[in-house]
Formats: structure tokens, sequence, C-alpha cells
């Protein structure tokens, strides 16, 4: 059981780490608004995580992700909210510095946590990925209920580590992506970047 656990445990780490809508959303509120905001975010994150397993465990991921109808609502909800995000980024690069000076506009609005839940819940593929991979993962010596909790919390923190790592790093960089130059071209990468996955998710198929 240990081994199926540690496999299970390295190929969570990796997809963990593949770059999705949660790290890109992640990026751009800790690069606007410091690395406060963006724990905040990923925190929203991790907690939509657990929602979307404690929803599996009882059998209601299972529900949506086999639902053509409830897919495409969610679906389509998620997508519009990433375009949504990536369109006030976008705006955000094109204001206007005040005159005479260095500045670019203030942070983003909004509370990070909740965008961070938003975005993760939403995300209708974590339905997909909790209902029909983690069933494969778990660890045969473990009642299903066990095993798929176990193996959501263990996403869970990897995510909430990984993400956290990642904003520490962001924050150490803060002063350079505070140069306004490099604030607009970010601001135009992470918008381009989340219009690019909210048409990804609207587009594709359980």
């Amino acid at each position: 059981m240990l081994i199926e656990f540690l496999t299970a445990a390295g190929v969570l780490a990796l997809l963990t780490m593949v770059p999705g809508p949660d790290m890109a959303v992640v990026t751009k509120r800790a690069v606007a608004s410091g690395g406060q905001d963006g724990l905040r975010t990923a925190g929203g994150i991790t907690a939509g995580l657990l929602i979307w397993g404690l929803l599996t465990v009882v059998g209601l991921a299972a529900v949506l992700a086999a639902s053509a109808t409830g897919y495409t609502v969610i679906k389509l909800a998620g997508a519009a909210y990433l375009v949504l995000l990536g369109v006030q980024a976008l705006l955000h690069s094109r204001r206007a510095r005040t005159p005479g000076t260095d500045t670019l506009p203030g942070a983003p609005t909004g509370n990070p946590w909740r965008t961070g839940l938003v975005t993760n819940v939403f995300n209708p593929k974590i339905a997909v990925f909790y209902t029909g991979l983690l069933p494969t993962l778990a660890p045969a010596g473990l009642s299903p209920h066990t095993g798929m909790a176990l193996l959501v919390l263990l996403h869970a923190a990897l995510t909430a580590v990984w993400l956290g790592g990642y904003v520490m790093l962001l924050a150490k960089a803060r002063v350079f992506f505070h140069k306004p130059a490099v604030r607009r071209a970010m601001d135009r990468v992470t918008g381009v970047v989340l219009i690019g996955f909210g048409l990804k998710v609207a587009t594709t198929h359980p």
C-alpha cells in the first residue's frame, strides 16, 4: 500500500505543477498586489479543491462529470469568469500613468481568496480529474471513500505548498515586477493567458 501511495503522490505532484488557470490567477494577484494576496488566492484555490473532493467522495462530482448539461453550465461559467479576469488585466495594462509619475494604477480589486475559490470551483475538469483519475490511484488496501479522501487531501496539500512556494518566489522579485514597463507586460501576458485558458475551458469536453 505504501508503494501505491508514493506512486499516487508522484503523479499528483506532477499534475499539480502543470501550469493552468489556477497558476495564472495566482501570478496575476501576486505580481499586482504582493505575496499576501497571492497566498490568499492560493488558499481559495485549495479550498476549491477540498469542495470538489467532498463532492467526489459523496458522488456528486461523478454525476456532474456524466451530465452533459451540468458539465456545460459549469464549463461556460468558469470560462466566462477566466475571460473576464483576462479582459480586466488587459484593460489594466492600457490605463495611462499619471503625468509626471512612474506609477501604475492600483492593485486589482476584489477578495483574492474568493477569486481563487471561484476560479477553481468553476473548473469542471477538476470533477473529471477527481472522478476519472483518482480512483485509479487510490491504495487498494483502503476503502474507496477513505482512499479518495486521502488523495484529495494530499492533492490539496501539494497544491498549497506548490502555489505557496511559487508566490514566495514572485514576492522576492516584486521590485522587478513593479517596474511600470514590466507590470504592463505582465498584465498583458496574464490577460492573454487567462483569456486563452477561458476559451480552452469553453471548448473542451469531458
